[in-house]
């Protein structure tokens, strides 16, 4: 698993060893203290420090006796992303397409004896479209250096299973968040800066653009969305991992203020407005569901409970 330090990688590394896999964290080189984010015996969980963009190091990692790769390795937060947008590019499109051909090459080495590639995309990807819930047959037109450099990846990765038959999966995962996920993030920011704002008593809390509408899952919904691809998705097809269920931002805003305490006034403030804000992301997820039996099992209020304890913890 690549990017088996992050948010989504850190609870996956465990999920997976519960479920009978024998996973292999590769990291970031200079990723800390990272035995501790997987909450096992270090014994169980072998960890590979690793450069995505250096090839002859990925396609040392990758070897036949590999079942999968997870790849989970990118620049995640958009707001990275749009402050260097060629290191995203660099990362999520030229990453991806290194992690393809390392496949590749093994297919063409090893008699066809070759990992499945399970990419975990964005909804990024769709860009502006109308208020109804994405398909995976809806065009891409994303408007966002985020979305453009992992649709970047998605060509990537297709261009290699046309090519060399190496076996894909696409998951295009709409937003989701839970407990340690980083303030870099809407959900985190927002209950961090409204459990300021009741700290001092301030009566305002700056926000973005909370007029967008978002779906918004538990992040232990999505990994076992992942780990169910892995046992039965299809190689070539896309699966979006969404539930489908739409919140505005403003909504949220006012539910983290119930569960925080503090009855904050949102105050809407030009550096945190988004230039290209998708104002309607919400997934049609009945293709996994069909392919998998997938279905999301925490609510909304469960998920932003988490979030808020995790940050009082």
């Amino acid at each position: 698993m690549t990017g088996a330090d992050g948010f989504v990688g850190s609870r996956l590394v465990p999920a997976l060893a519960a479920g009978g896999h024998r996973p292999i964290a590769a990291v970031h080189p200079t990723a800390v203290d990272v035995e501790n984010k997987f909450h096992l015996a270090s014994d169980r969980v072998p960890v590979v420090r690793l450069e995505i963009v250096d090839s002859g190091a990925v396609r040392a990692a990758i070897t036949p006796e590999l079942d999968a790769v997870i790849h989970l390795a990118a620049v995640a937060s958009g707001a990275d992303a749009r402050k260097d947008p060629g290191a995203a590019w660099r990362v999520n499109a030229e990453g991806t397409a290194i992690v393809a051909d390392a496949i590749a090459r093994l297919r063409g080495d090893h008699a066809g004896a070759a990992p499945l590639l399970l990419l975990v995309s964005t909804a990024e990807v769709y860009g502006v479209g109308p208020s109804t819930p994405r398909k995976e047959t809806d065009p891409t037109a994303p408007c966002s250096p985020y979305g453009a450099s992992k649709l970047g990846a998605e060509i990537a990765a297709l261009e290699a299973h046309r090519r060399a038959g190496i076996r894909l999966i696409i998951a295009r995962s709409f937003p989701h968040t839970g407990p340690r996920q980083t303030e870099r993030y809407v959900v985190p920011a927002l209950a961090a800066r409204i459990r300021a704002a009741k700290r001092v008593g301030a009566p305002a809390v700056r926000v973005g653009n909370l007029d967008v509408t978002r779906e918004l899952m538990h992040v232990d919904d999505v990994i076992e969305a992942y780990a169910l691809l892995l046992e039965r998705g299809v190689s070539g097809e896309v699966y979006n991992v969404a539930s489908g269920q739409a919140v505005s931002l403003g909504e949220v805003f006012s539910m983290l203020c119930d569960l925080i305490g503090h009855r904050a006034i949102p105050e809407v403030h030009p550096s945190l407005m988004r230039a290209g804000d998708i104002p309607y992301l919400v997934g049609d997820g009945s293709k996994l569901r069909a392919a998998t039996g997938w279905e999301p099992r925490r609510t909304l209020e469960q998920t932003l409970r988490e979030v808020v304890n995790a940050q009082a913890d």
